[in-house]
């Protein structure tokens, strides 16, 4: 089935509804956004580029009738965190859409004492959805987060929480969405006036994926895009998630080994429910610190 078909079929108007989604200037958020924006939603787009953001909210509002906001935010910096939103409740959102994420990127230490990958990853969404649940509960709102397969990668340690002593990529990744996951999973659980989706892309090419050394990224990136799913085609995962909110530990992606397809309801093997839990209650612990 084609995209613009499977829209039609399992899609409704989003008209009246304002989505602020993270991580909109490349990938699969620009396609989510121009999804969205297809089916009528207005947006309030939360990246770090001020310039391509602004470029992306012009492009959008010309070839869509919505309106399109713009609020910076810088994800390794909770001070820049905290003022987002701030202005993110004054635009009251009814659905709040965390796509944005870091993988293999330069390491440091945030100001919040944690590894900026996890901080990228967790910390600052889960603050944000923290503060926003007021609000949506008053709206009947929605959270969405992008998760992903790399969850799989690796256990948690309470002993490294941030995994700030491991090294590999993967790994600190696949730790920190983790974390995003079964901590929402935790805080969701008996929430009665908002609803969650965990969804996922599976694989596809991203910038995310761009971390390779130029001579490999140069070989590969064209088998690439003919092997893994566009991601036009990769972000219908999180526009289902919109209209199917998930239960505890069930997720949305890919249906074909959870990386090509189109996007069905699975649930989530491999957590067991006691590490589910130590990572919720570490999650409301950084968060009442911040």
């Amino acid at each position: 089935m084609k995209t613009e078909a499977w829209l039609a079929k399992n899609a409704s108007s989003l008209k009246g509804k304002t989505i602020a989604v993270t991580g909109t200037t490349g990938g699969i958020g620009k396609e989510l956004c121009r999804h969205l924006a297809a089916l009528g939603a207005d947006l309030i787009l939360m990246d770090r580029n001020e310039i391509r953001s602004q470029a992306f909210r012009e492009e959008l509002m010309r070839d869509y009738p919505v309106t399109v906001k713009c609020i910076p935010v810088e994800l390794s910096d909770i001070e820049s965190v905290k003022t987002a939103t701030e202005a993110l409740k004054r635009h009251t959102p009814d659905v709040f859409l965390h796509n944005a994420g870091a993988y293999s990127i330069p390491r440091h230490t945030c100001s919040t004492g944690f590894d900026n990958v996890f901080q990228i990853n967790f910390v600052s969404p889960y603050y944000i959805i923290r503060e926003l649940l007021p609000l949506l509960r008053e709206r009947n709102g929605h959270v969405e987060v992008m998760g992903s397969i790399a969850h799989r990668y690796s256990k948690t340690d309470p002993h490294d929480v941030d995994f700030s002593k491991r090294t590999r990529a993967s790994l600190v990744y696949g730790n920190a969405k983790r974390y995003l996951m079964c901590s929402l999973y935790e805080l969701f659980q008996g929430e009665k006036d908002v609803t969650l989706s965990v969804v996922h892309p599976g694989i596809t090419f991203t910038n995310i994926t761009s971390h390779y050394p130029k001579l490999v990224f140069a070989i590969i990136k064209h088998p690439m895009k003919i092997i893994f799913q566009h991601p036009r085609r990769a972000a219908l995962s999180a526009v289902k998630g919109l209209y199917s909110p998930c239960e505890h530990l069930e997720w949305i992606g890919p249906r074909i080994f959870d990386i090509w397809g189109l996007p069905a309801k699975k649930h989530l093997r491999g957590i067991r429910t006691e590490e589910c839990k130590r990572i919720g209650e570490t999650a409301d612990k950084i968060y009442q610190s911040m």
